[in-house]
């Protein structure tokens, strides 16, 4: 520590004490002695079950949230020396509040709604959202997200009946793709049918 004659002079990462700039402790460590003519700050780790998330000159270390099983909540990250512990709700469940600390059941999402995880991690109340276009939900469900339309092209088919946001799209053989398949199996069909007649003849 050092004396700048003016305790306005402090940099960012120290703080003033008896005219003094004394550093403080970095994130994941609490203070135990403050600087002197002779000695720097004296700093030490948090103890475990606790966090310090910021440059500072306090004491003690904030404690780790629990996340309450009775309550619904569960782990999402573990907390550390310099993070809090991370709680979310239990699936099928969503934030009671905004402070999350305890959660409720999801109420089903209708047809043509789907469940949305990031909406009810973020603790807003209403998990559900109306399918986008070019998804769908067909049935009601408290974990169910809108699906994607069926994509006829990949299948090499085309589209017989389009979707909606409770049906998917219906897909079916192009004419093409139909040709294609019966020229063959009526080629197949002739050609027997000849070999047949031409047995006939033979053994007559």
């Amino acid at each position: 520590c050092w004396e700048p004659g003016d305790a306005a002079r402090c940099f960012d990462k120290q703080y003033e004490h008896k005219g003094r700039c004394c550093n403080r402790c970095q994130p994941g460590q609490k203070l135990v002695s403050e600087c002197n003519v002779t000695e720097d700050s004296v700093c030490i780790g948090c103890e475990s079950g606790h966090y310090q998330q910021s440059w500072t000159k306090e004491r003690h270390c904030a404690p780790h949230d629990i996340c309450e099983n009775n309550a619904g909540l569960i782990v999402k990250t573990q907390g550390n020396a310099t993070h809090n512990t991370v709680c979310q709700c239990q699936a099928g469940t969503h934030c009671s509040d905004t402070s999350c600390q305890t959660c409720v059941e999801n109420q089903p999402c209708q047809r043509g709604f789907g469940f949305v995880a990031a909406k009810a991690v973020a603790r807003i109340s209403s998990p559900c959202e109306p399918c986008a276009e070019g998804t769908f939900s067909n049935v009601t469900s408290k974990t169910e997200p809108c699906h994607p339309w069926t994509s006829c092209e990949e299948k090499g088919l085309v589209v017989k009946a389009k979707g909606t946001n409770t049906s998917d799209v219906i897909c079916e053989l192009g004419r093409r793709s139909s040709l294609s398949v019966l020229i063959p199996i009526t080629a197949a069909v002739i050609t027997c049918l000849v070999g047949i007649c031409i047995y006939c003849l033979v053994h007559t």
